[in-house]
């Protein structure tokens, strides 16, 4: 949709509502659809881009081309001379603080004296169009004086320091055991994981509109309003209760979405012209604006005893964070503490780094920190059985980790930890066949009909990854929810300020007031901050801490609900059940309907949720860091042209602790969708920088995978182990394929090749295979 042709919505649209269903099917466990399915794919589903509101002004944003240079002055005459310019603001014209950041205030709004990566915001512009408004940007006259970038990570310890915080964000020396320990055989490697990029399909947008009694409505697709809009309280120089954030429909996300360095810039030009602002960033922008995973620097030396059993794992993890701190630090822990993979390590020594660079900055991406090792440790794990003469998976087995084992943090593994059942699932289930002549067989050759390759210059490999990712905050993080059900005229609705990013929880929320209550007819309203927090979309903490609101919440309507008549009956509240609509005693005197039993009375509950604490890691990077832990296992198979280097992956086959499924079509979805994920960090996925300058900041530089490129997915088990701290006993599904699939394909692809598989993406030369004699 072009930027001037934007569908009219006086009002908040209503997200709520129940798709069409025959037979009537729901609560948990079954596959209820998302309410809004059918407009998403009709296409009519509005997002934020789509919003519109009387009088709207245009924004643009004028960012800097160079990645490191000191600003000598900043001219905005000529752009607000413009005839329809506005307003124009930079540095000068931020009221109140001049930095944010969602964990690290230290990012500018504006950059004012030094920029430090390619992209930074410098002005902002609104006008009457959006062709004015980026003319007027793009007048706007900057004086550089231009500075050598610290793009190299390893360099960043002994350059000047690029922020006043200094280039160093943290330091996790792991020591775990004794250090003298040493084993029969050691296997070394030096590895480096690309800059994934989270590459929303649809990019940042919003709309903020000026109250009328002072302060500012924002409307965007954040994934954590209330901290996104205490921030922008703060900037504008506004108690948080002036500024009020409405998040809108959200086209889903992999990372934070609607980095407040969009959305602020819109409520200062909103506050400044007293109209309504808004701001659809071009692709371009959107690569510039936003975090991305954090390359990675890996050294890893394993040792193990002549039965391939792990003795001692030692590792150097350095993590470039770009010009700004964002999520390194959850990062780098997430890095350290999971260095080892589900492995049980009597002995451990990691020290891992986050370093400030002119790169771009890096933040939160799913399976942050805990994706970068399990492409190493896995790569480490193929080398010790190719030489110790074992088979990769047989290795794999002997090493892995159960519940009752400790982490390399010293946290005792309490909850279900099936890793060996899910290895030997991935394992037993029956390979893909080999390719056949037939005329559709090009299609099967890596690279595809139009490829120069020649069958037999193809090779498959098959592979093995385990992967492990924490649940919810870590490190001490205030993990609660809260949440309200209300029921009236037989209708039930859940206010809670959790934002479903995709994952599913608007239609989970459903699915537990129908389990609890028996309604059929729920609603999940619209995410704003008059609500109370529900804290960050992240790490599957919806499912856990806003679905145990719901549930708990529900619960309390339920009591309600049932204690007349427990009362009128002269029994206990817990010897009445509800299903399918309809109330009965244990012993079937009393039968009655939900409906019947509301009877015109509206009732409702608020409740909150919150998990056990958690704490930091010490000084030796030990400590109950985790509330939960995930696992799953992935065997890749892939076809490579061992003279061209082009891979084809085949099939994916998983097994993935889930703990409880809730909701079995959505649960393959998001497994499905990280497996893809991770195939495209493995093959495709690097935003490229050359001296901190982002190359091809576009979906044409940016390989994200295809249809075609997507492999036959197989999820051949799901463990339902429950854990029993957890709400439900489920646990995070989404991540932990993106963690594991990449190591799988790498795994796959060494396999075939011979190769040793280093760097993520695999690069063509790579996969190459060395020619025997």
């Amino acid at each position: 949709m072009s930027s001037d042709a934007t569908t009219a919505i006086p009002t908040l649209p209503d997200f709520s509502g129940t798709p069409d269903r025959e037979p009537p099917e729901y609560g948990i466990g079954t596959s209820l659809a998302q309410a809004e399915a059918r407009s998403k794919a009709e296409g009519t589903y509005p997002y934020a881009s789509d919003l519109w509101a009387e009088g709207l002004l245009w924004a643009a944003i004028l960012r800097s081309p160079h990645p490191h240079a000191r600003v000598l002055s900043v001219d905005t005459s000529a752009a607000a001379a413009m005839p329809g310019v506005r307003a124009v603001v930079t540095a000068a014209d931020v009221p109140g603080v001049a930095t944010y950041g969602r964990r690290v205030a230290d990012r500018p709004v504006f950059a004012s004296d030094l920029v430090r990566h390619h992209g930074e915001a410098i002005a902002a512009v609104a006008a009457d169009h959006p062709d004015t408004a980026r003319l007027a940007a793009a007048a706007i006259s900057v004086e550089y004086e231009v500075l050598d970038p610290v793009t190299d990570p390893e360099k960043a310890f002994a350059a000047g320091p690029l922020h006043p915080d200094g280039n160093l964000i943290r330091h996790i020396p792991l020591s775990f055991g004794d250090p003298a320990a040493t084993g029969e055989v050691i296997v070394e490697g030096l590895y480096r994981i690309g800059r994934q990029d989270p590459a929303p399909i649809g990019a940042e947008a919003g709309l903020a509109v000026p109250r009328p009694g002072g302060g500012v409505e924002l409307y965007t697709a954040s994934t954590d309003p209330h901290t996104d809009r205490d921030l922008a309280a703060a900037c504008f120089g506004l108690p948080p209760e002036q500024v009020r954030l409405v998040v809108t429909g959200v086209p889903g996300a992999t990372g934070d979405r609607e980095d407040p360095g969009f959305q602020i810039p819109l409520g200062l030009l909103a506050l400044r012209t007293g109209c309504p602002v808004k701001l659809t960033a071009t692709r371009e922008e959107s690569f510039l604006g936003h975090a991305h995973r954090h390359p990675t620097l890996l050294r890893y030396r394993h040792h193990a005893d002549a039965d391939g059993r792990l003795v001692k794992v030692e590792a150097q993890i350095l993590l470039d964070a770009g010009a700004y701190a964002d999520s390194s630090s959850e990062s780098l822990a997430a890095a350290v503490a999971f260095a080892c993979g589900p492995y049980a390590v009597p002995h451990a020594f990691v020290e891992g780094w986050a370093v400030r660079t002119n790169n771009p900055p890096s933040g939160h991406v799913r399976g942050e920190g805990a994706m970068q090792v399990c492409a190493a440790y896995e790569a480490q794990m193929d080398k010790l059985a190719l030489k110790l003469g074992l088979d990769a998976a047989e290795l794999r087995m002997r090493n892995v980790m159960a519940t009752g084992d400790l982490l390399p943090t010293g946290q005792t593994v309490t909850c279900p930890a099936p890793v060996a059942e899910l290895l030997e699932a991935v394992q037993d289930f029956p390979l893909p066949p080999l390719p056949k002549d037939t005329p559709e067989g090009d299609w099967l050759l890596p690279g595809g009909p139009e490829g120069a390759g020649e069958p037999g210059a193809v090779r498959r490999g098959v592979g093995y990854a385990l992967g492990m990712v924490h649940m919810l905050g870590a490190e001490g993080t205030d993990e609660v929810s809260t949440a309200t059900v209300r029921v009236q005229d037989g209708v039930a609705t859940v206010i809670c300020a959790a934002v479903d990013t995709g994952s599913g929880f608007a239609t989970l929320a459903r699915q537990i007031v129908q389990d609890t209550l028996g309604i059929e007819e729920v609603h999940v309203a619209p995410v704003d901050t008059d609500q109370p927090p529900a804290g960050p979309s992240a790490h599957g903490r919806h499912t856990w801490v806003s679905g145990g609101a719901v549930e708990r919440a529900a619960k309390m309507v339920r009591t309600q609900l049932l204690q007349p008549l427990a009362h009128q009956f002269g029994m206990s509240t817990e010897l009445l059940q509800i299903s399918d609509g309809k109330i009965t005693s244990y012993d079937g005197v009393l039968s009655t309907t939900v409906t019947e039993a509301l009877n015109g009375k509206e009732l409702w509950a608020t409740a909150q949720c919150r998990p056990h604490p958690t704490e930091p890691l010490d000084g030796a990077g030990q400590g109950d860091a985790f509330v939960g832990l995930a696992f799953c296992a992935i065997r890749a198979v892939v076809d490579v042209d061992i003279e061209l280097g082009a891979v084809r992956v085949v099939e994916m086959a998983v097994a993935q602790d889930v703990g409880r499924v809730l909701n079995p079509a959505q649960l393959a979805a998001r497994i499905e969708a990280g497996v893809t994920q991770g195939v495209g960090a493995a093959l495709t996925e690097n935003l490229r920088t050359a001296r901190g300058l982002i190359r091809h900041p576009d979906f044409t530089g940016y390989a994200l995978p295809t249809s075609l490129d997507a492999p036959d997915i197989r999820i051949v088990k799901l463990v339902e182990e429950r854990d029993v701290v957890a709400p439900f006993g489920a646990k995070a599904a989404s991540a932990i394929p993106v963690v594991t699939s990449p190591a799988a394909v790498a795994s796959a692809v060494r396999a075939a090749t011979g190769r040793p598989v280093n760097r993520l993406p695999i690069r063509p030369q790579a996969a190459v295979a060395v020619p025997t004699s």
